[in-house]
């Protein structure tokens, strides 16, 4: 059977779940993180990935030399994300142009063609 995307109920569902309850459906894995913080960030495996096995959010912390902490950011993550996705987005209406914002647009590419015409050479008509 196909897995189907979440809609902004479940998302809504699983964003006021309990950070233990969040964590219970999360799969993580640590790893050496990569970048500034020299000797520190080279031997530990202290970042985190964590991905939301329901809906397939991964995300990954490494802001903290403590891999608990980066657990715990890693689920804040997650939780922030969930929230976004729960929310609705707005329904755009098409719209169009006024009436008077077409005359103000025409009116000012008038007045920039006089503009450039002004700085044409001026041509004597030898008759």
């Amino acid at each position: 059977m196909e897995a189907t995307e979440p809609k902004y109920g479940d998302y809504a569902r699983m964003a006021a779940m309990s950070v233990d309850e969040l964590a219970r459906d999360c799969v993580a894995e640590a790893f050496r993180g990569h970048g500034p913080g020299g000797q520190g960030i080279n031997t530990t495996d202290s970042a985190v990935r964590m991905t939301h096995v329901p809906t397939g959010i991964v995300v990954v912390s490494r802001e903290s030399r403590s891999q608990f902490r980066n657990r715990q950011l890693c689920l804040q993550k997650i939780r922030r994300e969930l929230e976004i996705r729960s929310r609705r987005p707005t329904v755009r209406k098409a719209t169009k142009p006024s009436n008077a914002s077409k005359q103000r647009r025409l009116g000012a590419k008038h007045a920039r063609s006089l503009i450039k015409q002004s700085r044409k050479r001026v041509h004597e008509d030898e008759t």
